[in-house]
């Protein structure tokens, strides 16, 4: 038992040092542009505290009381890291990542290059990049999941090889589909798998929703401006569930499907007369016919289309950019780390500029 603990921890090192190595030499190679940031921090926005543990605290005996009792913790919280620029325009925009992301894939491409974030910054924007509750800095929650486990027991489930194959990068790992604008190497890869995190509760879209809206309450109040509100994949379904009253607009990169037309969550942003801009990639219309996730990207990219000709024509302002379409190949579900995620933002920048936001 000794001998396999020695065994794993060392994996355990040497894992974290592929990570961290490739990282390294990566900004040892890349020299950004300058930023001048007027303010940053951190902050922590809805959740909970949970009800206390039956008994009396002992101060006495503190942490070395196994039962705990008498004591709570603050869970499902959101967690917003956040910079504003100096001379910025004032407009926040709040980056959501998608399912077993945090707030890291807005921050740097995989092989090195500015990432979203900093881009948005650059162009004036202020930016609050959020980890969802249960994931990643907002990780506390009160009951520890176990769907995320094998029948072995709670160990993380492993998988990369599928999501690489479903967000549409390549067939199999680590090959690429011709054209791709996913970045070779294997140090790219390995930074790419590493942003790769668990769930520590089960998945809750209202009470992710209820988190994010706290998160756009704070937003406003630090900048006096609603926000821009950016999704992705699965983060798209939470950004649904997120009152109206904050947002500016929305920006969906691939999300897990609009909402259905005549729901709920349809009404709402209809009444709140929120614009949208969807954005998809490449290998969906000419994936691979025998992958199952070429129909479901083909479903959603359909569902979107459906959805924004009901928006509009009910008052809305809905857009659906297909990038093949804008003569824009190689994408993968992963656009805004690709190696051209700077042309996407400047998609991105002249849509916000038509409507105003800037």
């Amino acid at each position: 038992m000794k001998r396999q603990l020695i065994i794993g921890m060392f994996a355990a090192m040497l894992s974290f040092a592929a990570c961290n190595n490739s990282a390294q030499d990566q900004q040892a190679t890349v020299q950004p542009e300058g930023l001048v940031i007027a303010k940053q921090g951190v902050f922590s926005s809805g959740g909970h505290v949970t009800n206390p543990i039956p008994g009396e605290y002992d101060a006495t005996q503190n942490w070395m009381d196994a039962t705990r009792k008498g004591t709570t913790t603050h869970v499902d919280h959101a967690n917003t890291f956040y910079q504003i620029p100096a001379n910025g325009n004032g407009i926040p925009v709040v980056f959501l990542h998608g399912y077993g992301q945090t707030r890291t894939g807005w921050q740097a491409t995989s092989d090195g290059r500015e990432g979203w974030a900093d881009l948005f910054l650059k162009k004036g924007y202020s930016t609050f990049l959020v980890d969802q509750p249960r994931r990643g800095a907002a990780a506390a929650t009160e009951f520890i999941v176990t769907d995320e486990g094998d029948v072995d027991g709670p160990k993380f489930k492993v998988g990369e090889q599928a999501w690489y194959t479903h967000f549409r990068i390549g067939r199999v790992a680590p090959e690429r589909y011709e054209g791709s604008q996913f970045p070779a190497g294997d140090e790219a890869q390995t930074q790419f798998f590493c942003q790769m995190t668990p769930n520590t509760g089960n998945y809750d879209e209202p009470l992710f929703g209820q988190a994010l809206s706290a998160v756009m309450a704070d937003a406003q109040k630090m900048t006096g401006k609603k926000a821009v509100y950016i999704t992705h994949s699965q983060g798209g379904r939470v950004g649904w569930q997120t009152d109206t009253e904050n947002v500016a607009a929305i920006i969906a990169v691939e999300p897990g499907f609009a909402p259905m037309v005549g729901s709920p969550e349809y009404q709402k942003f209809v009444e709140a007369k929120v614009p949208m801009l969807f954005l998809f990639g490449d290998y969906i219309m000419n994936g691979p016919e025998d992958i199952q996730s070429t129909g479901f990207w083909q479903m959603v990219l359909n569902q979107c289309r459906d959805f924004a000709e009901h928006y509009n024509a009910d008052g809305g302002d809905a857009t659906v950019i297909h990038l093949p379409d804008q003569g824009i190949n190689g994408n993968s579900h992963f656009m805004f780390q690709e190696m051209n995620n700077a042309e996407i933002a400047d998609l991105v920048f002249s849509w916000l500029e038509n409507h105003g936001i800037q």
